[in-house]
């Protein structure tokens, strides 16, 4: 086999973390590419899964006695601690690599270090190759440990003139399978799945991630959340169904902000407590606005159907605008036609203080 570039290897290093996406929070998605003494790939592997081996045990694994000596391109700094796994650092280094190099430095106080041990133990480490597109690929997960909450996603179907319903209230359905299907694999990227209770008690969703041919469950489900400031969920709601895990969070126990609802940093640093990396807010208008207003709103992905309607509920209310000055400016980062319908991928662009 020829030799590969330090770089070509980090590339295919992050093509392979993309594999656990979905699967490992709350860990992240890392990709590992072990190069011999030569250059010549002998070891790859990724994380696979939470509390599975990590990307750098795999592909130690398969390089065997051929990673002495050669060269381990990792997309996030190797672990140094000891969890329900061993520290990577520590394998590395009885495995006699003589090269380490890195994408992103792991801002995780509880596993970083490992770039300061190889280096004590005279391998030499390399930070920063590829590492905007590292960091692309594990974004939930980096933006939630530098910040204590979850990055958060807002999803939205809607006509080409911004209606999510008839006027009648009808809905079903704005888009079309191949935009829900496409929605489905979203969900199951994520850990959590918001929603109001006004969207449940509209519409009696079930928030799970299935497949829509033939109504399976994914195995991995996303926490079910209902922003429900005074408990008015349903003890029948499909929600409550058992399909997946639920939390109705209310403002008795998350906390109220100033007009008496759930307070909406409270409610994310809760989900970051409880495990959440990246949530998907899916309903309603009300709640949508409300993260927006309050900035806390990563990323937004909306599917707009060639229809028009109006007339008829749109797809965001009250999001604290009231001049055009004040509009949330966006960075449109990906437009993708989804069967007849198109996705439209931005990101809110950071106001100025």
């Amino acid at each position: 086999m020829a030799s590969v570039s330090v770089d070509e290897a980090m590339r295919r290093a992050v093509a392979l973390a993309a594999r656990g996406l979905g699967a490992t929070s709350p860990n992240p998605v890392v990709g590992c590419v072990l190069l011999d003494a030569d250059g010549e790939v002998v070891g790859e592997g990724f994380h696979a899964y939470a509390g599975g081996p990590h990307a750098e045990i795999v592909a130690l694994a398969q390089a065997g006695k051929r990673a002495r000596g050669g060269t381990a391109v990792v997309t996030l700094e190797p672990c140094d601690h000891t969890g329900r796994t061993g520290p990577c650092s520590h394998a590395l280094i009885a495995a006699g690599v003589s090269r380490v190099v890195v994408a992103v430095p792991d801002p995780n106080p509880v596993a970083s270090g490992g770039a300061a041990t190889l280096r004590a133990a005279g391998i030499e480490v390399t930070l920063g190759v590829r590492t905007e597109e590292a960091e692309a690929g594990n974004i939930a997960w980096l933006t939630s440990m530098r910040r204590g909450w979850p990055y958060l996603i807002w999803k939205y179907a809607a006509t080409l003139d911004g209606r999510s319903a008839a006027a009648d209230g009808t809905s079903m359905w704005i888009t079309s399978e191949a935009a829900r299907t496409d929605v489905h694999a979203l969900r199951g990227t994520v850990d959590a799945v918001l929603a109001g209770v006004g969207t449940v008690l509209a519409d009696d969703p079930r928030l799970t991630a299935r497949n829509l041919r033939d109504g399976t469950l994914a195995i991995r489900q996303p926490l079910r959340v209902v922003v429900d400031s005074s408990g008015r969920t349903p003890a029948d709601a499909r929600v409550r169904d058992g399909a997946a895990r639920t939390w109705v969070a209310t403002a008795a126990e998350v906390g109220a902000g100033p007009d008496g609802r759930v307070d909406l940093t409270a409610l994310l640093a809760e989900l970051h407590h409880r495990g959440v990396r990246a949530a998907l807010l899916e309903g309603g208008p009300t709640l949508a606005g409300a993260f927006l207003a309050a900035g806390l709103v990563d990323r937004i992905v909306g599917y707009v159907a060639p229809k028009l309607l109006g007339a008829g509920p749109t797809a965001l209310r009250d999001a604290g605008v009231t001049t055009i000055a004040d509009a949330i400016e966006l960075e449109i980062t990906d437009v993708t036609p989804v069967g007849p319908d198109l996705r439209i991928t931005a990101l809110p662009r950071k106001r100025e203080a």
